[in-house]
């Protein structure tokens, strides 16, 4: 059998990039991977080829000599911070592809607000928004918005290094349930001159539809529906079931159509708030990295880094095995910070809408360890060694933190 050309994953320090070289190792391809240390979980897997330490500065100034070294025709990356870098670059180096959203449409998919603007036009539902600005008229617009609202960057890269600067924290999500909360969180930001997004919050639960985009057609399609987050108020997918492909048909065609008006190319998770009372679909945001949830993805057959590969580097174009459903994946450490959470520090919970149910919860997390439908973020019986290495870490800093 003739091997397959290198391929180059950047960034070794999560279960993201861990799927991706399991999803690209499983089909013969060979991958270099690009970490900080040699604690990046993703080192001991057998499908991570070879790996070297990530050079100091930008990438531009180490990946061609990269490339040259090891021969890879496909470099991907996992962090939104290395995407835009690589977006930079020309989409080819020599003969090897960058396999990354160019800069244009990353622009837009970043920009929270960008991307509403072009939803709206293709006919998608979202929540009532506001971006304040320096010089409105705050008061007036504050009696406008329907509470509860939910507070979220609109482009988290961009506002860090100011939060970071002014000594501020980056809060992911806030919820505000009253006037006087807003005026406050909009008192905290005002020494940087910088808010963020203000919307309406939607009930429902977190729908995830992924697509790869190829010259403006879906060539894969998956969706999965969030039953766990950590925190629990919004964040990480900890647990998560496959959605069967004819569910949710009609909002899938609207975010293939998202995906066009927004130039897109390659991968990309359109996220919604979905309410099964009401049927309403609002739109959250569109994922244009590898996502968190992309593990369950690959145990059900739809392989997203695979899907890349094949298409841009090999020319092969014929259609994607239909994925699988009824699987369900967890990600065992946050899922578990989560359980305890619920039953031990419920005051914790920013989500004043959050449904607890302790005994539920309970059981239900020791009955999917002999669920058949069950699969794991990191876990592999096929692959054991990058759950044994977190395992490992876990348990050295639990001594570290003992000993101070």
């Amino acid at each position: 059998m003739t091997s397959l050309p290198c391929a180059i994953v950047i960034g070794l320090e999560n279960a993201i990039a861990l799927t991706v070289v399991r999803d690209l190792g499983e089909h013969g391809v060979p991958v270099h991977g690009v970490a900080r240390d040699a604690t990046s979980i993703v080192t001991a897997s057998r499908h991570c080829t070879h790996w070297s330490h990530r050079p100091a500065g930008p990438i531009a100034d180490w990946l061609a000599a990269l490339i040259e070294k090891t021969g890879a025709r496909a470099v991907f990356a996992i962090s939104e911070t290395d995407l835009l870098q690589l977006a930079a670059l020309p989409p080819m180096i020599g003969d090897c592809h960058i396999l990354v959203p160019r800069a244009q449409p990353l622009a837009r998919v970043l920009d929270k607000l960008q991307t509403i603007t072009v939803a709206q036009a293709a006919g998608l539902r979202v929540p009532q928004t506001w971006q304040p600005r320096r010089g409105e008229d705050f008061a007036a617009r504050a009696m406008t918005m329907r509470y509860p609202l939910v507070a979220k960057w609109a482009n988290p890269p961009e506002i860090m290094g100011a939060l970071e600067q002014a000594g501020l924290e980056w809060i992911k999500t806030d919820y505000i349930r009253s006037r006087q909360e807003l005026d406050a969180l909009l008192d905290r930001y005002a020494p940087i001159g910088r808010w963020p997004l203000i919307q309406q919050y939607c009930p429902g639960v977190g729908l995830g539809q992924m697509l790869y985009m190829a010259q403006g057609q879906a060539t894969l399609r998956f969706q999965h529906r969030r039953l766990h987050e950590w925190p629990p108020e919004g964040g990480v997918s900890t647990l998560c079931r496959a959605e069967p492909a004819g569910a949710h048909a009609a909002q899938m065609a609207l975010s293939e159509k998202l995906l066009r008006a927004l130039d897109w190319d390659g991968q990309a998770m359109v996220e919604y708030r979905y309410d099964a009372a009401s049927g309403d679909y609002w739109l959250m945001e569109v994922n244009g990295r590898f996502w968190g949830s992309l593990p369950l993805a690959r145990h059900c057959g739809a392989n997203f880094a695979w899907e890349a590969y094949r298409r841009r580097v090999l020319g092969d174009t014929d259609p994607a095995p239909a994925p699988r459903h009824r699987l369900r994946a967890r990600y065992m450490v946050p899922e578990s910070k989560r359980l305890l959470r619920v039953l031990l520090m419920p005051g914790r919970i920013g989500d004043p809408f959050f449904r607890r149910r302790p005994i539920f919860d309970l059981l239900a997390y020791l009955a999917a360890f002999i669920d058949p439908r069950t699969r794991y973020y990191v876990f592999s019986r096929s692959d054991p060694r990058p759950f044994l290495h977190d395992m490992a870490q876990m348990f050295r800093k639990a001594v570290r933190r003992g000993r101070r």
